[in-house]
Formats: structure tokens, sequence, C-alpha cells
């Protein structure tokens, strides 16, 4: 089962390597991490997507929060939030099919971020489901590139899970 947590940590010089080592210590898999600055520039947010089951999960958590640099770590897989991936997509594209890739890209609500003579860049943000159909609606005219960011995501509403959104990010 994919789990997705959301952890507050301080934005210091090896944080990201000690979190994940811990996960290749314990021969657990992140599926996928995003990482960046809040709107503390001391604190950052890493939306971390795990497999696994109920066990590695609660294992994982316990040993993030173990982590000196962890402010607070939350599941936020079950509570309601916005996720999105966001993926830029290297495409071939003769004058003979853009038109119709163009109308691929606007079913999606992507965009072209870039033309040239025989190619084009796809900038598409949603779900991993909505990403994941339009590169295989893409696949036909032949993928050049693909970066994706993985999952970012946020909780719904006023309050973040145990603080106040107008707080410092600290749980303060």
């Amino acid at each position: 089962m994919k789990r997705t947590l959301s952890v507050l940590v301080e934005n210091r010089p090896g944080v990201l390597t000690r979190v994940a080592g811990l996960f290749s210590r314990r021969g657990y898999n992140i599926d996928s991490l995003a990482v960046g600055r809040t709107e503390n520039p001391t604190i950052s947010r890493m939306t971390i997507v795990v497999d696994g089951d109920e066990h590695i999960i609660e294992q994982v958590c316990k040993q993030l929060n173990k982590l000196i640099d962890v402010i607070k770590l939350s599941d936020i897989t079950d509570d309601p939030h916005v996720g999105r991936e966001l993926m830029l997509i290297k495409v071939n594209a003769e004058p003979a099919v853009r038109g119709e890739i163009m109308q691929i890209v606007d079913i999606f609500r992507a965009r072209i971020v870039d033309i040239a003579r025989n190619s084009l860049i796809i900038e598409a943000t949603g779900d991993a489901d909505k990403i994941d159909a339009l590169e295989n609606s893409l696949r036909p005219f032949g993928i050049r590139e693909v970066v994706r960011t993985g999952k970012i995501a946020m909780l719904r509403g006023a309050k973040t899970k145990g603080m106040e959104a107008s707080g410092n990010g600290t749980g303060d």
C-alpha cells in the first residue's frame, strides 16, 4: 500500500542524505521524494511516497522521528489533501502530427513549453494517473525524454496537521 508522508525538516546540509540513508539501510524503497523550502526559509518539507505494509510504514515513521533534523512527520494518506506531480516530456513532433499532439495536450490541460524543428516539450501537472495517461497517449509519437517530480502534497483547509496555518511551521 502506498502512503504519503509529509515531513518538516530543518533546512540544513545533509538532511536529505540522512533521510535517504535511513531508507536504504533498512532496505525500504522510496516510491517518490520531493523536497523544497517552506514559507519559513529555515524549514523544508519533504513529501515522501512509500510503498509498504502497515508494519513497514510504522517502522519508517518511528525511524524518521528519531532523526534530530525532523521537526514533524505526518502520514497524510487518509486525510483530505491536494497532491500533484509535474512532468516535462519531450516528444517527436514532425509538422504533420503537431495538430494531433496539440489536441492531446489540450485534453489533458497541459501546455507546450518548447518547440523545436522535430520535437515538442510539454509540461503537465496533475495526479499520477493523469500524468501516466498523458505519457501513454504521447507514446505512439515517440518519447525522447521524460522528467517527473514525484508527488507533492498539502492538506486541504485552513489548518495543517497539528499546526495552525498562520504559525511558524514548527508546531510552537
